[in-house]
């Protein structure tokens, strides 16, 4: 009996670790293919935010600050083709700041802060699309020049 559940749990140890590999190398994957959208004029604040997806139903939230007085880019990917993952801005209050679900889940969008605020970024995969379940949501940002 003892010799059958140290069989049973090395197995399951196993399975665990490969699956978890394997989420990890598509996750990698997905976010080189998200790093088209931080384009040259940005600069990436040096974090991938990442999080399984098992369903529509999930939702993944980051948080993060955007200084005032700069220019943001927000990059969205899930799955090999762009607009498989809808993400949605708040502020702390939860006041909507923006949603790329309406501009046909854009997979990238830029945005200018005037004050500093701390945000709330939610993502979800598309029902209407098939997403990898892994989401990634990347920022970069521009540097102002004094003037």
């Amino acid at each position: 009996m003892k010799k059958a559940f140290v069989k049973l749990f090395l197995v399951t140890v196993a399975v665990f670790s490969i699956n978890t590999k394997a989420h990890a190398q598509l996750c990698d994957t997905i976010a080189n293919l998200c790093t088209k959208h931080i384009i040259s004029s940005f600069i990436s604040d040096g974090q991938q935010y990442r999080a399984l997806l098992l369903n529509q139903e999930e939702t993944a939230e980051f948080h993060t600050t955007f200084f005032g007085e700069t220019t943001y880019r927000i990059a969205a990917c899930s799955g090999m083709n762009d607009g498989n993952l809808v993400f949605h801005i708040y502020d702390q209050e939860r006041n909507l700041l923006f949603s790329n679900n309406e501009f046909k889940n854009a997979p990238y969008w830029d945005f200018k802060v005037k004050t500093s605020l701390e945000v709330i970024i939610e993502a979800k995969l598309d029902a209407a699309n098939s997403g990898s379940g892994c989401a990634v949501i990347l920022i970069g940002f521009k540097q102002t020049t004094n003037k």
